[in-house]
């Protein structure tokens, strides 16, 4: 079990750069991030559902420690997570006027070798936040936003936890990639019931890590050395198809590291054409890529001077909102529209109905990804073939490898 102590509220850091963006609430609505004010960083709230976005500033009574952990909530207050030791200090801020106002949530107290706290990406519905902690043989997922008396412990789950992707609009239902045994395997924390069940293991030796899911299309991205050891590659799935995960070659940029940041929501039974945002790295530079499962390419376009990369949000209607800071514009949201799509191939066997999941847990039956056309590098298209159906929906748990087109 994870060492950790809860202290109660009372008046009064994976350390993450400041420099890499800020977080956003699942539907866009508000933003955070720490900014500089010469050598200080402090706090700083933005609201991006209006007609033009704006920054409030947070400042405390001193300035932060450059680990420290913000995270908005959908009412527009700011989590803030600080550091002090083996303590860790959870704290609501919001502005008053002038000042900063602080309301504490208590604290938590994480010994041992190792042992480390990280919350988890911002939830759906922005009225509650979740951190997870990782000791030497165990996670722990708490709720530290939302409850009536501080940190709360959920679920205890062997292993250690690392990432967070929720997979359906009621924040009941969290993926976490836990490695066990030598290998990372992603599992689903029930946090109504404290289940904890499988849900990604493409080959037994495998590493296999789920990135990012879309709860209303299904579309799963998903990280797996199983089709090539030892190397990392992008693959896709649709929770609650019968077909095999996918790993096009269109995923694999040379030189280039790419890693998803949004899906576009709102695509119900068409997980092949929704739009999917990558942060892309490579030798001269960060851009963006747009990608979709029915395509055969990346579509590369410059980011915006400032970008608070990797940090982004779709809209339904295809339009990629990407915050940025610049001196001339402190707090502002470039607009990207994804190119108009390839038609689509449906391969025979695909399931029309799209994603299923039990209201209680993941779906045993919830399998991997509808067979588009493997894509294509650098204009060199690649035809491809899906494997075909099985013949009862597979647990992702038991997730097939769909046949790899090198050609």
């Amino acid at each position: 079990m994870t060492a950790c102590a809860i202290e109660s509220p009372s008046v009064g850091t994976d350390v993450r750069s400041p420099e890499r963006g800020c977080v956003l609430t699942a539907d866009g609505a508000y933003a955070a991030r720490l900014t500089r004010d010469g050598d200080s960083w402090f706090p700083e709230r933005w609201t991006l559902d209006g007609p033009e976005p704006y920054a409030v500033p947070l400042p405390g009574n001193q300035p932060e420690e450059p680990g420290t952990e913000l995270q908005p909530l959908g009412d527009g207050r700011v989590l803030i997570h600080r550091r002090a030791g083996v303590r860790h200090l959870f704290a609501l801020l919001y502005p008053t006027g002038p000042g900063t106002g602080e309301l504490p949530l208590g604290a938590m107290e994480c010994a041992g070798p190792g042992v480390r706290l990280d919350l988890l990406p911002p939830a759906p519905g922005g009225a509650r936040a979740y951190a997870v902690t990782v000791g030497s043989r165990s996670s722990s997922v708490w709720q530290v936003a939302g409850g009536s008396a501080g940190p709360e412990r959920l679920v205890e789950v062997p292993g250690r936890c690392s990432g967070g992707v929720w997979l359906d609009r009621t924040g009941r239902l969290l993926a976490l990639d836990r490695e066990l045994e030598g290998r990372v395997k992603t599992v689903v924390v029930d946090l109504e019931r404290g289940e904890v069940t499988p849900l990604l293991q493409i080959t037994p030796g495998s590493d296999d890590r789920l990135l990012m899911a879309d709860p209303d299309s299904g579309l799963l991205l998903i990280s797996s050395d199983a089709p090539s050891p030892g190397r990392e590659r992008l693959g896709w799935g649709v929770l609650g198809s019968t077909l095999p995960v996918r790993f096009p070659t269109s995923l694999r940029l040379p030189e280039c590291a790419a890693v998803p940041f949004a899906i576009q929501p709102g695509q119900v039974l068409e997980p092949e054409n929704c739009a999917v945002a990558l942060r892309i790295e490579g030798p001269v530079g960060t851009w963006v890529g747009i990608w979709r499962p029915a395509e055969r390419r990346v579509r590369h376009l410059a980011a915006p001077k400032g970008w608070l990369t990797g940090s982004g949000l779709w809209t339904p209607e295809g339009v990629l909102r990407l915050p940025y800071a610049t001196r001339e514009t402190p707090c502002g949201v470039a607009e990207l529209r994804a190119p108009a799509g390839e038609p689509r191939t449906r391969a025979a066997g695909a399931d029309p109905a799209g994603p299923r999941m039990r209201p209680g847990g993941a779906d045993p039956a919830a399998a991997t990804a509808v067979g588009a056309p493997v894509a294509e590098i650098a204009g060199a298209a690649d035809a491809g073939s899906a494997e075909p159906a099985a013949p009862r929906p597979v647990p992702l748990a038991q997730a097939p490898l769909g046949r790899l087109v090198t050609n």
